[in-house]
């Protein structure tokens, strides 16, 4: 799931507008519970599951739990993003029971002031296995990981590695274009629309996959994209929603981390799609299915990579081969042959048979962008810049 090596000047130029950007308004309560919440961690995070095997020496001192630690960007709500991840740090509970004691710091803004302060004091506490979750965290962790060797850090969609160090990401695109098939086959109008947070390779790659997928079932849709340029903000994202639909749009999809793009669909009378996690609930008529992320595969198996003392530094990029995401959740009006094509599609991805990015492939300008035949490697899909044919308009400088 590495972001690849020759992206790192890209993202280091990106590193204002990367993933998860800070909640402002949240930043001054989040300093204030550091503190806490690093030294004692969530209630729920103390009351141990049973069950699990022992863990050996390497985990900490014999007889006690490793203790976990995952820092959020934003609120662990009830969808979305950071909601994702704690259902992944709770499916660690659930492994392995009394034999790792978990916490969380939720609201945490990327700026290295507080981000490395709160990566520092949950080493400091005792926490010997770290999770950060957005982009921003990099090189706060790459700083605080050096200052203790004994500790073990993942990093969420970043690019760099250190001796403790290591990253881990998502095939959101996979999802997306999953989500497109779904799309092209119920729109009315064949024209879709994109609420999309910041124009880094990561979102245009989602969006261009839901195009990809919509337009391998009907060449003639169109999907229009507005950016809100944050990755939570509700008041925003319900803005871009009612634009698009203003504009004909009938399908709505998201890479933004709050349900109000679901929820202004339901109120609007068109069909969303929900991200990260399933938003159903938010839009029961309007909501499709959803691009569902399982953090807790990942984080079960570092989890248990730490207590066996297998754990390695490297990178990692899972997806529907690895059941780490899925569209799931569909509607009743779903007809039973779209969910036959996803599952067929579905299939072909993982077995490598029906890739998505597999040529011809030209970009919105006519520009050959994959070849006949030609499948995208990891290099190319971690640096894509461009829509791809049926995208409108340009991506913001």
């Amino acid at each position: 799931m590495s972001r690849m090596h020759s992206h790192i000047q890209h993202k280091e130029k990106s590193m204002n507008v990367t993933r998860r950007k800070s909640l402002a308004t949240l930043a001054a309560t989040t300093l204030l519970a550091v503190a806490t919440l690093a030294g004692c961690g969530k209630k729920e995070a103390e009351q141990p599951a049973p069950g699990a095997a022992s863990a050996p020496a390497a985990a900490g001192q014999a007889g006690e739990p490793l203790k976990v630690a995952f820092v959020y960007i934003g609120p662990v709500g009830d969808a979305g993003w950071t909601y994702a991840h704690d259902r992944g740090r709770k499916a660690v509970e659930e492994k392995f029971g009394d034999k790792v004691k978990t916490t969380y710091v939720e609201n945490v803004p990327e700026s290295a002031a507080d981000a490395e302060r709160v990566f520092r004091d949950l080493a400091s506490q005792g926490n010997k296995l770290i999770f950060g979750t957005t982009f921003g965290y990099m090189e706060s962790m790459l700083k605080v990981a050096r200052e203790f060797p004994d500790v073990r850090f993942e990093h969420a969609t970043g690019f760099k590695t250190a001796e403790n160090l290591a990253q881990y990401d998502v095939r959101t695109y996979e999802g997306a274009y999953l989500a497109g098939v779904v799309a092209g086959k119920m729109s009315k109008t064949g024209k879709m629309g994109v609420v999309a947070s910041v124009p880094i390779p990561e979102v245009i790659r989602n969006i261009d996959s839901f195009a990809l997928g919509a337009r391998s079932v009907n060449p003639n849709a169109t999907v229009k994209v507005v950016w809100v340029n944050k990755w939570f903000d509700p008041g925003k994202e319900r803005e871009a929603a009612t634009t698009l639909i203003g504009q004909g749009v009938d399908m709505l999809m998201q890479n933004t981390d709050s349900a109000a793009v679901v929820q202004t669909a339901q109120e609007k009378g068109v069909h969303a799609f929900g991200w990260d996690s399933d938003m159903s609930k938010f839009g029961p008529k309007a909501h499709l299915a959803a691009s569902v992320i399982s953090w807790g595969v990942y984080y079960n198996k570092v989890v248990g990579d730490v207590l066996s003392g297998q754990w390695t530094n490297g990178t990692t990029w899972w997806g529907l081969k690895e059941n780490m995401i899925d569209l799931t959740g569909f509607n009743a009006d779903v007809p039973e042959d779209v969910k036959a094509l996803v599952a067929e599609r579905r299939r072909g991805i993982i077995e490598g048979s029906s890739p998505i990015w597999k040529g011809p492939i030209k970009d919105n300008t006519g520009k050959q962008q994959l070849a006949e035949g030609q499948v995208a490697d990891d290099k190319f899909l971690h640096g894509i810049k461009f829509y791809v044919e049926g995208v409108e308009g340009q991506i913001p400088g």
